[in-house]
């Protein structure tokens, strides 16, 4: 168990069939600052019957390269500094004061904190001079995307951390190629939670607003990554347990259960997040939900959950949990 930062529990579960009703997949993002309640871009999500990846997935598709040059470059971080503004911080990457705001949805421009770490959307002609850090090379084990019912498209990053350190702030470039090669759009993926703990696996998430080919082949490249120092205390230990997956009659969306708890020598959590992704048959992402706890946990307590994943893709096998618990 890890004792200085936010401990994962992550459990396969195997799905006990169950008739219940039909759920969305919704999801956010975050960074650091106590988070909006928002789920990912595009709103409610439909699954669609599509052809989906039929075997198992020994090595990553559509990965790119870091020297693979995509259409938008690679933001950078920016550590907030006292007297800091977002508009004198924008002022000064030569970024507009929108797309600053637009890149750190979490962050009230009100409320930073001295430490904040901000995405900064790249500039080609970056006047302040200040260099795009290299990510954490966390491998990438496998790009899926899946047609929605309104001609959009939703795609999972799967990464990895095969380090022996905590991972925050994980994102990564997709873009959709056509038939030819050629670029048809390109957004960032964003982790469902701020950090990734060793040896486990989270999906980077992006949708695409429609109107997308269904045959639209992606390809990512890993754009942020950064490794935390040991004694981090803005996570703490929480740990799952007792979880239970019911998959309804079409296999299609599942109802999980189960509890949060902190050990009695932890702080009380005022900000808990829990990640439920869905894996098909085949062992692709089919789908990933985000749940918010309304209250706070206190030390040694424990605090139920439920709600429903739906999956994107074929019938789901099997559910995974990771859970991130600030003071």
């Amino acid at each position: 168990m890890f004792s200085t930062l936010s401990q994962y529990n992550r459990i396969m579960a195997r799905p006990v069939l169950f008739f219940m009703l039909a759920g969305l997949l919704a999801a956010a993002a975050c960074t650091p600052q106590t988070p909006p309640q928002m789920p990912f871009p595009g709103g409610t999500l439909l699954p669609y019957n599509t052809s989906t990846p039929s075997t198992t997935p020994d090595q990553p598709e559509g990965l790119a390269l870091l020297e693979t040059p995509l259409p938008t470059p690679t933001p950078f971080l920016y550590e907030v500094q006292a007297g800091d503004t977002l508009g004198g911080i924008a002022l000064k990457y030569g970024v507009s004061l929108d797309d600053l705001v637009a890149a750190n949805p979490d962050v009230s421009p009100n409320n930073m904190s001295i430490g904040t770490n901000l995405r900064i959307p790249s500039n080609p002609a970056n006047p302040s001079g200040a260099s795009t850090p290299t990510p954490v090379p966390a491998p990438v084990q496998q790009v899926v995307c899946y047609p929605g019912s309104d001609q959009g498209m939703w795609c999972f990053v799967l990464v990895m951390n095969d380090t022996p350190d905590f991972l925050e702030n994980l994102s990564a470039q997709v873009t959709l190629l056509d038939g030819d090669g050629e670029a048809l759009a390109s957004a960032p993926a964003i982790s469902v939670l701020n950090i990734l703990p060793p040896g486990t696996a989270l999906p980077l998430v992006v949708a695409f607003p429609p109107v997308v080919p269904s045959d639209a082949a992606p390809l990512a490249r890993l754009l942020t990554g950064i490794r935390l120092a040991p004694g981090d205390e803005r996570y703490l230990p929480a740990v799952v347990h007792n979880t239970l997956v019911q998959v309804d009659g079409t296999g299609r969306t599942a109802r999980v259960s189960g509890q949060v708890r902190l050990p009695p020598e932890s702080r009380a959590a005022n900000t808990l997040w829990l990640a439920a992704v869905a894996y098909d048959r085949s062992g692709w992402v089919a789908g990933v939900k985000r749940w918010q706890a309304t209250e706070a946990l206190a030390p040694g307590d424990s605090l139920p959950f439920t709600f429903l994943v739906s999956s994107l893709g074929g019938e789901i096998d099997h559910v995974e949990f990771a859970v991130e618990a600030r003071p």
